[in-house]
């Protein structure tokens, strides 16, 4: 019986993304997020994430304010935030992705692997030695990518999410 109502569940769920179609093709670049771009940086987020997923303003008030963290954006020629990814850093030597999101008119085009392998490299900069992220079991997309990109599966974290959903913690040697 439980099986069943979780199915009656998902089915009356309502999705609150908005449709979209891809965008026009463009140049990207990434560029450090700073706290001037708040506003913009939130709006992405909020597009790019279900409603319980979502930060708050004030989270990225203290992400984008943090000695202890760093972001960066993806931009289109003309200005435009499209993505983002934060990370925060641990005093054990640890970077963790708290954060990462594409515009979905703008997914497919490699956009989360450019800002993922960036990121790696600020991290080996400053000394850190380890990644890591927390994704959805359902994630199998996410999943993928950060398996291609030698990210492996070390703990499966039961009821990690805010609607009863197990993710998985992955981690990355740098």
């Amino acid at each position: 019986m439980a099986v069943l109502q979780k199915i009656r569940d998902i089915l009356s769920q309502k999705d609150d993304s908005e449709p979209f179609e891809p965008a026009p093709p463009t140049e990207y670049k990434i560029k450090v997020a700073t706290l001037d771009r708040i506003d913009e940086i939130y709006k992405v987020h909020q597009k790019c994430f279900k409603r319980e997923e979502r930060y708050s303003k004030s989270i990225f008030n203290h992400l984008l304010s943090s000695p202890t963290a760093i972001g960066y954006c993806v931009f289109t020629s003309d200005d435009k935030i499209v993505g983002s990814i934060f990370v925060t850093l641990e005093e054990n030597g640890v970077g963790h992705i708290s954060t990462i999101g594409i515009l979905p008119e703008h997914r497919r085009r490699g956009l989360a692997q450019r800002l993922l392998s960036h990121v790696e490299e600020m991290l080996k900069e400053k000394g850190l030695t380890i990644i890591r992220l927390e994704v959805r079991v359902s994630n199998i997309p996410a999943q993928n990518l950060y398996r291609k990109l030698g990210f492996a599966i070390v703990q499966r974290l039961a009821g990690y999410y805010s609607d009863g959903e197990d993710g998985f913690l992955m981690v990355k040697s740098l």
